[in-house]
């Protein structure tokens, strides 16, 4: 066989791994106005081989100049892609069952499980809240710290309570604006930012508030309760997904299972 069609056991796994690596980037961009881009970026580089496979001096070298400095362009282009690329990664494999499961420790900054007076505090007041059809944005760290969000509200750090949590996101109230981060028993921040998703599929009978509780799902390792001010309805979601809840019972056992 001709060395320049010579397939080795390395050559495979070559391929695999950067089949892999593609698949996963289109995941990461799937439904965003990046993956336009992406498919731009991809048919530049594949006509760059073609003009240097057919000698055509001029338009290669031209196109290799960009391509030299394509790789910053492509970090500030898709610096919140990158993010959510990495973090798909690191989640996938350090939640239960994953194969690397034996580093999960070495990153877990908070204990196993939810604590269950502060479940029943934030599902009570969901109830509360869904009865009286106040707009409420929770959100519930998980293994990994949310500092970046907190900084831009404003820090709490008070116990969590049903009246509380109602009485921020009442609507007169000057905080209930943007979303309320919790840490196990402690309501840590409120009046945050959350960055938007960009996903094409979220229906569009959803709001800022169910946009955004997607959008720090997909960057974040953290989930969101959503409770809608036109509707009354509550939403979990996580991983980018929107569920709709049915009942306070139906909300606590999903957020236990969630961290789990």
């Amino acid at each position: 066989m001709p060395d320049f069609i010579k397939i080795e056991l390395i050559d495979i796994i070559d391929i695999i791994i950067v089949a892999f690596l593609i698949y996963q980037g289109y995941k990461s961009l799937k439904g965003t106005s990046a993956l336009t881009i992406f498919f731009g970026i991809i048919l530049f580089y594949f006509i760059w081989l073609i003009s240097n496979a057919l000698n055509m001096e001029l338009l290669s070298t031209i196109m290799g100049q960009v391509i030299g400095v394509g790789v910053l362009a492509i970090i500030v282009i898709f610096q919140q892609e990158i993010r959510r690329f990495f973090m798909l990664i690191g989640n996938r494999y350090l939640q239960s069952g994953g194969k690397w499961r034996i580093f999960k420790p070495l990153f877990e900054s908070k204990s196993k499980g939810f604590p269950a007076e502060a479940l029943n505090e934030i599902t009570q007041a969901c109830g509360s809240m869904s009865s009286s059809r106040t707009g409420a944005l929770i959100v519930l760290e998980k293994n990994f710290s949310l500092e970046h969000i907190i900084e831009n509200g404003d820090r709490l750090d008070a116990v969590v309570s049903r009246r509380l949590i109602e009485n921020i996101f009442f609507k007169n109230s000057p905080m209930h604006d943007g979303a309320m981060v919790i840490n196990g028993n402690k309501i840590i921040a409120a009046r945050c930012t959350l960055p938007v998703s960009e996903n094409s599929a979220i229906p569009a009978d959803y709001g800022m508030r169910h946009r955004a509780a997607a959008g720090i799902t997909e960057q974040y390792d953290a989930v969101v309760i959503v409770v809608s001010e036109e509707t009354g309805d509550i939403s979990f979601v996580q991983n980018g997904e929107i569920k709709k809840v049915s009942s306070i019972t139906e909300l606590r056992i999903t957020i236990e299972n969630s961290f789990k």
